[in-house]
């Protein structure tokens, strides 16, 4: 493997892109376990016991993890430059620019304990410790919903700073009118307006820790209406974060339904608006491992994307297995012929289910849309596009089997139903041909 072949490896391993899934998933499943294993033995060795019983083996996994994560750092500014939108600076520029942004900040953060502990082994025991628990902030880089929350927080910080600015004023004019009210009967507990916003603070909060309580009657009624006004203004910033991370949550869907819609051969030429439409015709679909979605026999009348899981494609000499963001049944949208092979579930599996039928009104709606699926489905046929059953080339590729191209002037004819005989006929030739490839990469 040269240098450069060996750099794109290790991009797609740590950047969880291109066919190293399994070792992009390996990896990210060990630096997770062993953020949460740092984390605890961060919180435990604060215990004098166990620091005494367990030092030097704590020592030398602190200094493990160190090591690590700081080849982690380190492998990540290397391939730095391989980064789509940091191709362009060149190899210097662009690793300049990627170590400023937040993940690489988060990133060399996880790495500084072992750099303080070797560099200042003494002076920097607090920083080291701080350091250490927050190498928390990495699990976000692996965690999606984390990273919604945090954008939706973002976003939203307009509206949030106004609310916390609404609480603060209320918090602000009741321990002021607290003051003034309790300061003569109790003038060690409101001795200033600062002592009532202690009291204030529990109040809204509704923590109410019962220390500091009013004795007068119209302090009772001042504190009674603080309390009810709490629950509302607790409840101000909790509906602002909640209403977006949903729509935080339903448009990271959206564009990740949208962008595997736009990945399909057949309809990769359709403008983003026609996509869209597309996308919305999708219906969602939750398998258990070992269920079926497909038996060979039945009509081909559905194309399936893979949300999350993974699927295994019993064909009639070989096996193929798809896994998340991959897409199989595209053919069956044109020639809604028998599938040739049963589909199962290897995984749980969510996916995403596009009918023909659908597909077929929508085109029935729109002759624009109908034309330019009709003549990318014709130009496939005319590039010599090879076809498996109701799998095409470009479906075989994601799981790395090859199916040479052979020129044919058969054109497809759209939802045609189950007349299409001769295809059928040559299915096997057609299987027999690319499990041969397989078997054969020379061929």
């Amino acid at each position: 493997m040269s240098g450069h072949e060996f750099k794109r490896a290790l991009y797609e391993v740590l950047e969880d892109t291109g066919k190293r899934r399994i070792g992009a998933r390996v990896l990210r499943n060990f630096l997770i376990v062993l953020i949460l294993i740092n984390i605890a033995l961060a919180v435990l060795e604060t215990v004098p016991e166990i620091r005494d019983i367990l030092s030097t083996h704590l020592r030398l996994i602190q200094l493990g993890s160190g090591l690590v994560f700081l080849a982690e750092y380190v492998m990540r500014l290397y391939v730095a430059d391989l980064h789509p939108p940091l191709r362009r600076y060149g190899p210097v520029f662009s690793r300049l620019r990627y170590a400023i942004q937040p993940d690489a900040i988060i990133d060399l953060i996880g790495a500084l304990p072992l750099l303080f502990v070797v560099f200042l082994p003494n002076q920097a025991v607090t920083m080291v410790v701080i350091l250490r628990l927050l190498r928390f902030l990495k699990l976000a880089r692996y965690s999606p919903a984390l990273r919604s929350l945090i954008s939706a927080v973002g976003n939203e910080r307009r509206a949030l700073l106004g609310s916390s600015m609404i609480i603060c004023g209320v918090i602000l004019m009741a321990a002021t009118l607290m003051y003034l009210i309790e300061h003569d009967d109790q003038p060690e507990k409101f001795r200033s307006i600062l002592h009532g916003i202690y009291w204030a603070i529990t109040t809204v909060t509704t923590v109410g820790y019962g220390d500091v309580v009013p004795v007068t009657n119209l302090g009772k009624t001042v504190g009674g209406i603080v309390m009810l006004m709490g629950y509302g203004l607790i409840a101000l910033p909790v509906g602002i974060i909640a209403s977006a991370f949903a729509r935080e949550i339903h448009s990271r869907d959206f564009v990740v339904t949208w962008s595997m819609v736009a990945r399909v051969p057949l309809f990769e030429d359709l403008k983003a608006t026609e996509i869209a439409e597309v996308a919305k015709l999708l219906q969602s679909l939750r398998v258990r491992k070992g269920g079926t979605i497909a038996e060979q026999g039945d009509v081909a009348d559905k194309m399936y994307f893979i949300a999350d899981g993974e699927v295994e494609i019993r064909l009639q000499h070989d096996t193929v297995y798809l896994g998340e963001g991959s897409f199989f049944g595209e053919l069956a949208l044109i020639n809604q012929t028998p599938r040739t092979a049963k589909v199962v579930a290897y995984k749980d599996c969510q996916l995403l289910v596009l009918e023909a039928e659908a597909l077929k009104h929508l085109m029935d709606r729109d002759e624009g849309l109908a034309k330019k699926i009709m003549d990318e489905a014709r130009d496939r046929v005319a590039a010599g596009k090879r076809v498996l059953g109701e799998l095409a080339e470009e479906e075989l590729q994601q799981s790395g089997v090859f199916a040479s191209s052979e020129n044919t002037d058969q054109e497809p004819e759209l939802f045609q139903g189950d007349d299409s005989k001769d295809e059928a006929d040559s299915e096997d030739d057609m299987m027999e041909e690319v499990a041969g490839t397989q078997k054969d990469p020379a061929k």
